[in-house]
Parts: structure tokens; C-alpha cells; sequence
């Protein structure tokens, strides 16, 4: 059987032997300790983690699902480990492609690089996308097996992406982190605590790219924000914002550089101990100049013990008979109302 491999990968070794204490951007390898939730491993064998695919330049096009290079993409797919050994993902979409496309031709500096376009066979490359690079043809079959999705006939294309350099990944056990290259303006950065559903993730990262906050902070117990449930509610914020996944002395080191103050949601109860502010006008007037972490707990637990000891707490006031708001819904209002002071006024104007 002939081999196939994929000429845009970067050799990096198994997970189990990585020892490097920092994220390697220049290459698109992420080699530090993964702690993001995993729970997107299923049925995905990483005895290949690390393999440098390389598909030859006759290569044209692919009509089978049983093909290595189909294998490969489908692993970036399902697996977290997979994805950030090799450092590269897989977009699903014109759409977030576009998007993604359009955002980096934007910047001085490229923070992302796509590799490969697969296009269904027969479909023409889309439009605002100037592609140089390699680009390979699908069979119908094979975009539906990489796609996910039992109807593509919005889907003609599929991009594999290399993870974008403003994605930090901490090592957990690293102490002296420099927090200063994380965020090129720390006023505002999003923080999620354990929040583990990849489709409330995505749409928390769609909301603070939309409302111009300066980054995300990922905490552990957070999953993938390169999931493809998450890549596909963000509509492929997660390559536009700048995001750093570490622990609680990583954020306590950034909260200390920038003094920033912690701001946690939390549900509105008459049974607490502590007072609870209420998000109002009067307190996003008094916080229009404070650098702020705003933190976000978990759909099922909330904030975790730490957070909510650490954290000045805020609800959102409601009249209906509900105790608290889906995250991602809270989220967006939170993210709204406490947004950058210029980007507030300019939407009243």
C-alpha cells in the first residue's frame, strides 16, 4: 500500500516525552504540558503522535476514506493530544475559513498559516481566498467523512491550519512564566474556569472577539478551544483571540504585572455569606478604567472554591423565576456590558 504523508507537519515527539517548558510558536508545535480537558480522545490511537506525514507532489486529489493522509486529518479532528503535538487543526467551512483568512491578512505579523485546502471535487476555490499553497481535491465521500456532518452540501471546503502563534500553552509545573508577550492589551481578558462544553466555549470566544476584549485565559478543566464543536461555535475565534491556557499562579502572576482586579459571575442568592454586587451601569462606570479578569465558572458547578474566594463576585439581576443563566448566555452579557470603554462608546455613537 502506498504511503501518504503530508508535507505540512512538523515533527514533534509523543506528549510523554515532552520536557520543554515552553510553548514552541516559531515551528506551530505546542510543546509544553497539555491540561485542557481531553474529553475529545475517543477512539483515537496516539501511537502515530509525532509521525511527519509528507504527501507527494503528484498527489492531486483523494477519493478513499481509508487513505493514511484521512486518517491523519480525522485524528486532528478528534484528538486535543494529536492536534497540539502536531500543532495543527483541522477548520471545517468557508465561512470560519474565510474569516480566519481575512483576520491574518489584516495583521503586520501572521499568527496563523494555512497549510492545505481541501476542496470537494469540482468546486472552485472561494472567493477572497488567495491560496499558494497546496491545495488537494475531495471526493464527496471524503469530505463527508472529515466534515462530521450528514449533509455537505453547504460544505466545499475543509482547511488544515496550523495553530495560531498567539496560543500559549503553560506548563502547569512553571513558576516563571512571563506573562508580558500573553496579551497585547490586557484591559479586559475573559477568564473560564472549567467550563467544558466545547460549544459554550466557542461561544464565549465568539463574544469577547465580538466585543473587543483582549484575550482568553483558559484555567484547567477547560476543553479544547481547537475542538471542533468549539471551532464551530466560535465561527474560528479561537485564531483571532489571543489565548493562554495555565493554572491559578499564571493568572495570579498576570493579575499582579497589570493590577487587575478579579471579577467573578456568579448566581444572585439571598442565602450568601458574601455580598454580591449586581452588574448595573453605575458599577460598569466605576470599572470603565480598571484592568479586569473577568472569570466564568463551569455550566454544572459554577466558579470553583478558589475563584469564588479569590474573585470580587457579580450577578446579573433577573425578574423571571430562574436561579442563573446557561454561561455562555451570562457570558454575553457580561462581556457586554463590562467591554473596553472606546468600543462601548462607539457602539451608543
Amino acid at each position: 500500500m502506498q504511503i501518504i504523508q503530508c508535507i505540512y507537519t512538523t515533527w514533534a515527539p509523543p506528549l510523554s516525552k515532552l520536557t520543554s517548558t515552553k510553548s514552541k510558536q516559531s515551528t506551530g508545535n505546542i510543546q509544553a504540558q497539555i491540561h485542557i480537558n481531553k474529553d475529545d480522545d475517543v477512539g483515537v490511537d496516539d501511537d502515530s503522535v509525532g509521525e511527519k506525514f509528507r504527501l507527494p507532489s503528484n498527489v492531486k486529489s483523494i477519493t478513499s476514506t481509508s487513505n493514511p493522509f484521512v486518517k491523519h486529518c480525522l485524528k486532528l479532528r478528534h484528538s486535543s493530544s494529536y492536534r497540539h503535538s502536531h500543532g495543527s487543526v483541522l477548520v471545517v467551512g468557508t465561512t470560519p475559513i474565510r474569516e480566519i483568512y481575512k483576520f491574518e491578512r489584516s495583521l503586520q505579523e501572521r499568527t496563523v498559516r494555512i497549510d492545505c485546502l481541501l476542496l470537494l471535487d469540482k468546486a472552485e476555490v472561494p472567493e477572497g481566498l488567495d491560496i499558494s499553497n497546496f491545495t488537494l481535491r475531495i471526493s464527496p465521500m471524503v469530505m463527508k467523512k472529515l466534515s462530521g456532518l450528514q449533509s455537505i452540501e453547504s460544505i466545499e471546503a475543509i482547511a488544515l491550519m496550523n495553530i495560531p502563534s498567539s496560543f500559549f500553552n503553560i506548563n502547569v509545573n512553571q513558576k516563571d512564566a512571563d506573562c508580558r508577550g500573553w496579551f497585547p492589551s490586557p484591559h479586559r481578558i475573559l477568564v473560564l474556569d472549567g467550563i467544558q462544553d466545547p460549544g459554550n466555549l466557542g461561544t464565549l470566544l465568539r463574544s469577547a472577539m465580538a466585543f473587543k476584549w483582549g484575550g482568553v485565559f483558559l484555567l484547567p478543566g477547560c476543553c479544547d478551544p481547537f475542538n471542533e464543536k468549539a471551532l464551530r461555535a466560535s465561527r474560528g475565534a479561537c485564531f483571532q483571540l489571543p489565548i493562554v491556557s495555565g493554572s491559578w499562579c499564571h493568572l495570579e502572576a498576570l493579575k499582579d504585572e497589570f493590577q487587575m482586579k478579579l471579577l467573578g459571575g456568579h448566581p444572585e442568592s439571598n442565602e450568601e455569606a458574601r455580598r454580591v454586587l449586581r452588574l448595573s451601569q453605575g458599577l460598569v462606570e466605576s470599572l470603565a478604567d480598571v484592568p479586569l479578569c473577568l472569570v466564568l465558572g463551569s455550566e454544572g458547578h459554577g466558579l470553583s472554591e478558589k475563584s469564588e474566594r479569590l474573585c470580587e463576585l457579580v450577578s446579573i439581576q433577573m425578574a423571571g423565576g430562574f436561579e442563573s443563566l446557561n454561561v455562555s448566555v451570562a457570558g454575553g452579557i457580561f462581556l457586554y456590558m463590562l467591554q473596553p470603554k472606546k468600543q462601548r462608546i462607539s457602539h451608543q455613537i
